[in-house]
This record gives C-alpha cells, sequence and structure tokens, in this order.
C-alpha cells in the first residue's frame, strides 16, 4: 500500500527466455527468472508475462495485450522490468531503429503502470556465433530510451563469466540469474528501495569433488560442441564449402545461428553425467553466507 491508501501488485516482467526462466538445476539450486528473484528479495508478489523466444515485437503486440486482458484494469505494480532484445540483436534482420520504436512502446507502457521501471543491457559477449558490434547499438538505444522515460538501467555490458552463463553465451545459469538479481536490487537499492534480502543469501549448494569435476567435463564437452557448430554456421552463412569442396549440413537445427541450441539437452551429455551441472563455483566448502561472496564471484573463462 502506498502512503494514500492505493494497492501496489509487486512486480511485474515482460521480455524473453532469459526472464521467463526455468531450466537445469545447478547443484540443487532452481534455474529461476531474474526478475522473480527481485520480487523475492523485495519481499513483493510476482507476475510474469515473459515468453521463451520473444523479441521486443512480441512485447508490443502479445505480452502487453495479454497482461491487459488478464489484469484488474488500471493494477499498478512496485517495479516493472523489462529485458528485451537480445533475440532481436542477434538475428539477421536486426534494425536499431525499428527496435527503438518498439522498445520506446514497451518502456512507455511498464512505465505507466509501475512506479519504477528496471531495463537491463545485454552482454557485450553474446552468443555463438558472437553477435559482435550489434550489441554496443542495442545497448546504446536501450540507455538512451531509458533516460529519455526515466527508467532504471542494469548494466550487463561486462557481465558474465563460465559459473554465470550457459554455454551458448546467451542464457544464464542458476547461479546467472541470481548474479543478475542482485545488480538490479542494486540498482533499485540506490533509487531508494528497501531490499528485504539478498537472493543468494536464500539458497544453498554443497558438491563434492566427484560433481565438480564432472561438471567441468561437462562444461568442457558442451562448449566444444558450441564452438564447432558456430565455426560450422559461420562458414556456411559466408558461403564458404567445407569438408573439401562439399557441403556439410550441421548436425543441429539452423536457428542456432541464433543461438537457439539444444545444447542443454540430457543427450548432449557424456556417459554416466546425467546429474552433471553446467558450472564451476571455486570455493572449498560453500554455505549460504558464502555464495554472495564466492558462488556468484565473476571468473575467468569462457
Amino acid at each position: 500500500m502506498t502512503a494514500g491508501g492505493d494497492c501496489r501488485l509487486g512486480v511485474l516482467a515482460f521480455g524473453d527466455s532469459i526472464t521467463n526462466g526455468g531450466g537445469e538445476l545447478q547443484w540443487g539450486v532452481a534455474l529461476q527468472s531474474w526478475a522473480l528473484w527481485v520480487a523475492r528479495g523485495l519481499g513483493l508478489p510476482f507476475t510474469g508475462f515473459a515468453v521463451d523466444g520473444a523479441g521486443v515485437p512480441d512485447v508490443v503486440a502479445q505480452q502487453i495485450p495479454a497482461f491487459l486482458r488478464r489484469s484488474v484494469p488500471g493494477a499498478r505494480y512496485d517495479v516493472g522490468c523489462l529485458y528485451i532484445g537480445v533475440n532481436d540483436v542477434r538475428s539477421v534482420e536486426w534494425d536499431a531503429a525499428a527496435f527503438a520504436v518498439g522498445f520506446r512502446s514497451a518502456v512507455k507502457f511498464v512505465r505507466s503502470r509501475c512506479d519504477r521501471v528496471l531495463t537491463l543491457t545485454a552482454p557485450l559477449d553474446l552468443g555463438r556465433p558472437r553477435a559482435g558490434a550489434k550489441v554496443s547499438d542495442l545497448n546504446a538505444v536501450i540507455v538512451r530510451v531509458a533516460s529519455e522515460l526515466d527508467a532504471l538501467v542494469v548494466d550487463l555490458s561486462s557481465w558474465g563469466a563460465r559459473n554465470l552463463v550457459m554455454t551458448d553465451h546467451v542464457h544464464p545459469t542458476a547461479f546467472g540469474q541470481i548474479s543478475i538479481a542482485e545488480r538490479a536490487l542494486g540498482v533499485l537499492e540506490r533509487d531508494g528501495m528497501r531490499v528485504q534480502a539478498r537472493p543468494s543469501s536464500l539458497i544453498s549448494f554443497a558438491p563434492s569433488r566427484w560433481q565438480r569435476l564432472r561438471g567441468d567435463a561437462t562444461y568442457a564437452y558442451r562448449h566444444a560442441k558450441v564452438s564447432a557448430r558456430s565455426a560450422l554456421l559461420r562458414a556456411v552463412v559466408a558461403g564458404r564449402p567445407s569438408s573439401g569442396g562439399r557441403w556439410t549440413r550441421p548436425s543441429g537445427p539452423l536457428n542456432a545461428a541464433r543461438g537457439e541450441t539444444d545444447d542443454q539437452t540430457s543427450d548432449d551429455r557424456p556417459d554416466d553425467s546425467a546429474e552433471v551441472e553446467d558450472v564451476r563455483v571455486t570455493i572449498p566448502s560453500p554455505t549460504v553466507d558464502a555464495v554472495a561472496s564466492a558462488g556468484l564471484r565473476q571468473t575467468s573463462g569462457g
């Protein structure tokens, strides 16, 4: 409730699969949306409309209308989360001007329903094959529109580490989602909101040495597979034949060129590794208190 008695409904979120969340456990920690972790950190309810594979046109044409159909007229929220653009910028049809129009429309709507709006930039090292210089153009649009419409920005341009991002260099791991949430909570706290709990204090994990080794092996396997497929797709897109002049079709779906790989499925794992996680957290004896200082620390590696 606000001072005037108006009811606020917590955290509202729009976006793509990163905001939708869901996926493999990471040493027993569930892969939940960063926006849901933000709501938990603030002690507020959560309402999400993010959809896997979405771009900014989907937010404007599908997610916002879905919100309007399913919500109480005039419903207002404490925080609106909008993380979009990763799928847009990785498309061969990327158009910065068109994205700006859609993004501005989405931010305006979220701003009309929320006391604060959180937007996020994308990591510069995005995707395999890499999205490249286009990501800087995307981030420039996000920062400019957010500034014009009085929205907050969570800077993820330099964000990413082996234990935070899957081998496709797009989707966060369970710890990655928590890391993003803690950055977002820091931005909200600096803007005057009270943080009730750090997400890293709400989890616990204790992997054995064998689990760590199996995790390292699985990550190396998956990363090599993604890298090989990326190189092949770059050759295909460039129009260069491979394998002695014969065209070779990639073993996985061609939409992997957009980063949508199947490398997180159990079929891709080495034998006897059904419980292996994609990550490495380099701490000797993990505890709840150690997560923030070690488990979510960005480490070198790709």
